[in-house]
C-alpha cells in the first residue's frame, strides 16, 4: 500500500500539487495511522497532510476521487450484450429484438456452460484452460477476484507510467498476458481449426476480458496522462515564439506568465534583515526573551531602506513586436510585490508614458489600450527624443532600463547619442530583441550599433527566455 500511496503522490505532483519528501513521509504516517478501510477518513487525513492552499485542495479531491475509485469492472457480459439488453427494455412489449447471432436467446446461459464442459471431456487443452483460475473466475463471474487480478496486472506492467495514447494498446496486451490470456488465445486458435461448437462460448469470455482490460487501461490513461499532457503543453507553449501563438492558447499563456511570476516572486521575495538601529521590533524582541524568563537581553530592530531602485520599461508596440511587448508588460506588472515601481513607455512612431493606464485598468485591458494608442510604423530616433524629454533627467545610478524592440528603424536617424546618455546615467540597460541574433544588423536593423550603449542584450521571443531575463533582473535589484 505504501507503493500505491507513492503512486498517488506522483499523480498529485503531475497536477502541480507541491509535495515535498517530508510531506510524503507525513502522508505515509497518516495512512498507517488511519488505515485504508474508511475512504473518507483517509481522504481527509491525506488532504490535511498534502494540500496547502484552496487550489491544491481542489486538485487533491479531484485526483483522490479518481485514483481511489471504488467502482468495479463488470465481467458479467460484453458491451454488445448490454446494448442488446438495453434495446430489449426500450422496445414495446412483444417486439422481438435480434441478438448479435440473429436470435433472441440469452447470451451465455446454462446451455453454453454445459457445451463447454461436454467438449472439455474430449479436449485436454480446453479442459486445462477451464481449470485455470482466470476461466473459473470468468465462468463464476467472480468480480472481486477479477478486479484484484486487474489491479495486480496493472501494477506488474507499470501501468502508472502510461503517458501517451499510443501506449494504450501496448499496456493492454501486457496486462492480458499478465492475467493469463495467452493460454485462452492458444486454445481458441485450436478450436477454430477444428470448428468446435465450444468456440463461441469461449470467445465470449475472451471478449469480456479484453473489453474490461481496455476500459481499465483507458481510465488509467485519462488519470495518469492528464497532468503530464498539461505539463507537456505548457512546456511547448513556453518554447513557442510568442508571435506564433494561436488566439485559442492565449488564455493558457497568460496563466503561464502568472505562474512564472509567482515562482519568481517566491524566489526573490525580500527577506528581513537585522539592524542595530531603527524602530524596535517588539514582537521578535519579546519572543527572544522567552528563553530568559522574559528578560530582554537581545533586541531586534526594523529599518526602512532609503535607497529605492526604479525600473523603466520601453516597449516597441509596432505590428512586428506588439505580441512580445504585451507579455513583457504582463510579466513585469505581475511582479509588483518584488520589483521596484515600474514606469512603462510605449512607442512606434512616437513615445509616451503609459504607467497611468496600469494604475487605472487591469493589466490585460491596459495592454490593449497601449497597443491601440501607440501602434504604427517604427521610428526609434523620434521615440528616443520623446523619451529623453520625458524621463532622461529621472535616470540615475539606481535605474534599470529595459528596452524591448527589434531595432528596425526604417532607415531613420537612430539617435545613438541619446542611447549613450541613457547608458551613462543608468545602473543597467537591458535590450530584449525578439529577432534571431543572425538577423541583427541586417536590412534596416540598427541593433549592432545600439549594442555599444547596452550593458546586456539578448534574443527573447518566448516565455522561457523571458522568464530567464526577468529572473536575472530580479537578482540585480535585490
Amino acid at each position: 500500500m505504501q507503493s500505491h500511496l507513492v503512486s498517488f503522490i506522483r499523480l498529485l505532483r503531475s497536477h502541480d500539487v507541491r509535495v515535498s519528501p517530508a510531506e510524503t513521509l507525513d502522508a505515509m504516517a497518516v495512512a498507517a495511522t488511519l488505515g485504508y478501510a474508511q475512504r473518507e477518513r483517509l481522504r481527509d487525513g491525506l488532504a490535511a497532510a498534502l494540500a496547502k492552499t484552496p487550489q491544491e485542495e481542489a486538485l487533491f479531491q479531484h485526483c483522490f476521487n479518481r485514483f481511489f475509485d471504488r467502482s468495479l469492472s463488470d465481467f458479467a457480459s460484453t458491451r454488445e450484450e448490454r446494448d442488446t439488453a438495453a434495446n430489449e427494455q426500450d422496445a414495446p412489449a412483444g417486439t422481438p429484438v435480434a441478438s448479435a447471432e440473429g436470435g433472441t436467446e440469452e447470451f451465455g446461459g446454462a446451455g453454453a456452460e454445459s457445451l463447454l464442459d461436454a467438449t472439455a471431456a474430449s479436449d485436454a487443452a480446453l479442459s486445462e484452460l477451464l481449470a485455470s483460475p482466470l476461466l473459473q473466475q470468468l465462468r463464476n463471474n467472480d468480480s472481486t477476484a477479477l478486479n484484484l487480478a486487474l489491479g495486480e496486472a496493472a501494477a506488474g506492467v507499470g501501468l502508472s507510467q502510461i503517458r501517451m495514447f499510443t501506449q494504450k494498446g501496448q499496456f493492454t496486451r501486457r496486462m492480458l498476458d499478465a492475467m493469463g490470456e495467452e493460454q485462452l488465445r492458444r486454445t481458441l486458435a485450436a478450436l477454430e481449426q477444428s470448428q468446435s461448437p465450444a468456440l463461441e462460448p469461449l470467445r465470449r469470455y475472451r471478449d469480456i476480458l479484453r473489453e474490461q482490460v481496455r476500459d481499465y487501461v483507458e481510465r488509467q490513461y485519462l488519470l495518469q496522462a492528464e497532468g503530464q499532457n498539461a505539463r507537456f503543453m505548457d512546456n511547448l507553449l513556453s518554447h513557442t515564439r510568442l508571435s506564433n501563438l494561436e488566439h485559442r492558447y492565449l488564455h493558457r499563456v497568460h496563466e503561464l506568465v502568472r505562474q512564472m511570476a509567482r515562482k519568481l516572486a517566491e524566489r526573490h521575495a525580500r527577506k528581513q534583515r537585522s539592524y542595530r538601529r531603527g524602530r524596535l521590533d517588539m514582537g521578535r524582541t519579546l519572543r527572544r526573551g522567552i528563553a530568559n524568563d522574559g528578560i530582554l537581553f537581545h533586541t531586534h530592530w526594523k529599518r526602512v531602506r532609503k535607497q529605492k531602485p526604479q525600473l523603466l520599461a520601453i516597449c516597441d508596440v509596432s505590428g512586428s513586436v506588439a505580441a512580445y511587448a504585451k507579455f513583457l508588460l504582463l510579466f513585469l506588472y505581475s511582479l509588483q510585490d518584488v520589483l521596484p515601481k515600474v514606469r512603462s513607455f510605449a512607442f512606434s512612431s512616437h513615445l509616451g508614458e503609459v504607467s497611468e493606464l496600469f494604475d487605472q485598468y487591469p493589466v490585460d485591458k491596459a495592454i490593449e489600450l497601449v497597443n491601440w494608442r501607440y501602434g504604427g510604423a517604427t521610428d526609434y530616433g523620434k521615440s528616443l527624443q520623446d523619451f529623453a524629454r520625458l524621463a532622461l533627467d529621472d535616470i540615475n545610478s539606481n535605474t534599470t532600463v529595459i528596452i524591448l524592440g527589434d531595432a528596425r528603424n526604417n532607415n531613420s536617424d537612430p539617435q545613438l547619442d541619446i542611447m549613450r546618455s541613457i547608458y551613462q546615467r543608468s545602473r543597467r540597460v537591458i535590450w530584449l530583441n525578439p529577432e534571431s541574433r543572425r538577423a541583427w544588423g541586417t536590412g534596416d536593423s540598427e541593433m549592432l550599433r545600439y549594442l555599444s550603449a547596452c550593458h546586456f542584450a539578448a534574443e527573447c521571443n518566448n516565455l522561457t527566455q523571458l522568464e530567464r531575463v526577468v529572473d536575472q533582473l530580479l537578482k540585480i535589484n535585490r
